[in-house]
């Protein structure tokens, strides 16, 4: 069983009220949660088959009392906590560093606060990072960042995204950075270092497919399964050989939204695959990391970190001053 090569798994928990922000809709500012809904949900599903992995929060909602009991149940269960900032603005990288520095040590008191667990790890919403945001990450001690996507696709996602969300202008223009451009796709695959004035952050990219570097986290396929489920798993099947082909040791994102349906949440009815109901994204979710799990050992992100410290001479990248 060990030796299997390893998996990492996270989830970013991003609340309701963060996709109503984040898609420009009224009313996001009272924090609506469906944190008590989904968490056991996601609980019990992980037993099953992953016993730990990372789940990224939001500090607003650790921030807030009536979360409280969710979040201590995730900790309580043995998982990984990572930071998800503060407000859950995927415009993250236009952030001075001050503002920066803020926006994380918030996030970071709030979830240990609610937790009893310290952050080690942090990913930006939407993927939106920047060299500020790993110089902060680095001064204050955090053992990685998980916030690349090595994807071209991310401009045909955000014009997806603009044509369906109620944006102004000026919210347009804040979002212009989401999920990357199409140079994105020549990231790297695999963990390296970011080095910031002798201290070091080791980077894992959210694993895209090797050679032809399409997104294949769980929300992806989802989407796919809409068309054919056989169609779906096919996809994830290339995905684990391709890794296994090229050594890659895939790190996988699940969303809530991978837990949750129309059925559950009427008001994000605007998110692609939410007319399949929550019981049938479960069931596509288990066949889908049964697929990867037949040929990965699950871990966390934190584990993924120390193993790639522990196994190989990782590449380093100077982030500037």
């Amino acid at each position: 069983m060990r030796g299997r090569p390893i998996a990492s798994l996270s989830l970013d928990l991003d609340n309701q009220w963060s996709y109503m922000k984040t898609h420009g809709d009224s009313g996001w500012t009272s924090f609506p949660s469906f944190l008590d809904m989904l968490v056991p949900r996601v609980l019990a599903f992980l037993e099953k088959r992953a016993p730990r992995i990372t789940f990224f929060l939001v500090g607003q909602d650790a921030a807030l009392q009536k979360n409280a009991g969710p979040l201590r149940a995730i900790a309580e269960a043995g998982h990984e906590i990572g930071n998800h900032s503060f407000h859950h603005e995927a415009w993250l990288h236009l952030y001075s560093p001050s503002e920066a520095e803020d926006e994380i040590a918030r996030a970071e008191e709030a979830i240990e606060k609610a937790t009893g667990q310290r952050p080690t790890g942090f990913r930006g919403p939407g993927y939106s990072v920047s060299n500020a945001v790993i110089r902060v990450l680095a001064r204050r001690g955090y053992l990685y960042d998980a916030s690349t996507l090595p994807t071209w696709i991310g401009p045909l996602a955000r014009a997806y995204y603009f044509r369906t969300a109620r944006l102004s202008a000026e919210e347009k223009r804040r979002r212009a950075a989401l999920f990357g451009t199409w140079r994105d796709g020549l990231q790297p695959l695999r963990p390296y270092w970011l080095d910031h004035e002798g201290r070091r952050v080791v980077e894992i990219p959210v694993t895209t497919m090797p050679l032809v570097r399409v997104p294949i986290h769980i929300s992806y396929i989802l989407y796919l399964s809409r068309f054919s489920r056989r169609l779906a798993r096919l996809y994830a099947a290339t995905a684990v050989r391709l890794c296994a082909a090229t050594g890659t040791q895939p790190s996988l994102l699940l969303h809530p939204l991978d837990f949750l349906g129309g059925d559950d949440i009427d008001a994000l009815r605007f998110f692609p695959a939410m007319d399949l109901t929550g019981a049938r994204k479960q069931q596509l979710v288990a066949e889908i990391l049964d697929v990867f799990g037949a040929a990965f050992r699950w871990v966390s992100l934190e584990e993924h970190a120390r193993h790639a410290l522990a196994g190989e001479e990782l590449r380093s990248r100077t982030v500037p001053a």
